[in-house]
């Protein structure tokens, strides 16, 4: 089928673990099949501008439900078509662009227009770096890693807080322009487009736009802390391939004390498990000092709960003290090894069977 393989270099794509999540993305990077935006090209939509919002909506999501089984029968390079369901993405990512609902906070902007909201991203993207990531879970590396300025929440421990918070504006991009640092990127063997901040959701329609204009197939990886709105959810249902998921909090009181993230509980599960639907899922938890019983247990328990034992779950262990940290006592320090043990145990006993192991 595709000509170029990309399973030569980075880690093993080989592994059960991986094999049993991510098959589809693994078969992607292997040149066996395609990435979802290529299919939504290929399956034609009958829409026009003249359609209401109301009425876009309610084709896109009809074309949603079947969206499964067409990708199921697409065995050839898919042929772009005339109108698609990716320029129904594009067109009503673009709508929300006048009135700003990529995340939960719907602050209502109209950022094509020059207002800027909590998140502060404008028109065109704010490109901060575009390399080969080779820190990221070993079947994602080389990962083409693309950091775009701005985040829709506020960790007050961030440790991309320099990009999050904007200490500089980015280079100003078009959606043009991104698709060619994205086809450098795979020319340069990456695996992946990894869509990442900050937090890419201030982004949603500069990456439907850029990856329409791109011309080599990659898998797509969004890389997000998983509060964003179900606008946002619907849009990337269908186009991308894998979900690199932050759970961050067992509970709103600590989301909104720590990130400024009401209601993030009910964002992120319904965000993940749209993602399990829709594509394939990688979930980092992030184990916060003093948090193991209020947010760790509980979302490991959800995990196993609602999605399945296999799902691909890296339990990191790597927080530091950053940016404004110090403000919270149990934060102003690194984890102690019983904390760890504690988390790593849990997850075992409760049958969580794939975790990553670097």
């Amino acid at each position: 089928m595709l000509r170029v393989s990309r399973s030569g270099a980075g880690g093993s794509l080989d592994h059960p673990g991986v094999l049993a999540a991510l098959p589809r993305y693994v078969d992607i990077v292997q040149g066996k099949k395609y990435p979802k935006y290529m299919i939504a090209q290929s399956l034609p939509v009958d829409f026009s501008r003249r359609n209401t919002p109301e009425e876009l909506w309610s084709i896109h999501d009809s074309q949603l439900e079947g969206f499964q089984e067409y990708e199921k029968g697409v065995k050839r390079k898919p042929k772009r078509a005339e109108r698609n369901l990716l320029e129904l993405k594009i067109l009503l990512a673009h709508q929300l662009m006048l009135s700003c609902g990529f995340c939960e906070r719907k602050c209502a902007v109209d950022r094509l227009h020059g207002d800027k909201g909590y998140c502060r991203a404008g028109r065109n993207f704010s490109l901060f770096s575009a390399f080969p990531h080779m820190g990221e879970e070993p079947e994602l590396v080389p990962s083409g890693t693309i950091f775009t300025g701005g985040c829709s929440i506020r960790c007050i421990h961030c440790q991309n807080w320099d990009i999050s918070q904007w200490q500089n504006n980015g280079d100003s991009l078009t959606p043009e322009m991104m698709a060619l640092q994205v086809d450098s990127l795979t020319e340069k063997g990456c695996r992946n487009i990894n869509m990442v901040g900050g937090d890419p959701t201030p982004y949603v329609w500069h990456w439907l736009e850029a990856m329409n204009h791109v011309k080599r197939p990659i898998a797509t990886v969004w890389n997000s802390n998983s509060y964003y709105s179900l606008e946002t959810a619907k849009l990337l249902a269908g186009f991308i391939d894998l979900y690199l998921l932050d759970f961050k909090y067992g509970n709103n009181k600590c989301a909104e004390e720590i990130s400024d993230a009401p209601g993030y509980w009910e964002a992120a599960t319904r965000n993940h498990l749209y993602a399990k639907k829709y594509g394939e899922l990688i979930i980092r938890v992030l184990v916060l000092p003093g948090h193991n019983q209020c947010c760790t247990k509980p979302i490991l328990q959800w995990i196993h709960d609602n999605l399945r034992p296999m799902t691909r779950v890296n339990l990191m262990f790597q927080y530091r003290p950053e940016w404004r940290a110090n403000e919270r006592t149990e934060l102003a320090r690194r984890l102690t090894n019983p904390e760890i043990s504690e988390a790593r145990a849990f997850a075992e006993d409760i049958g969580l069977k794939n975790l990553v192991r670097e």
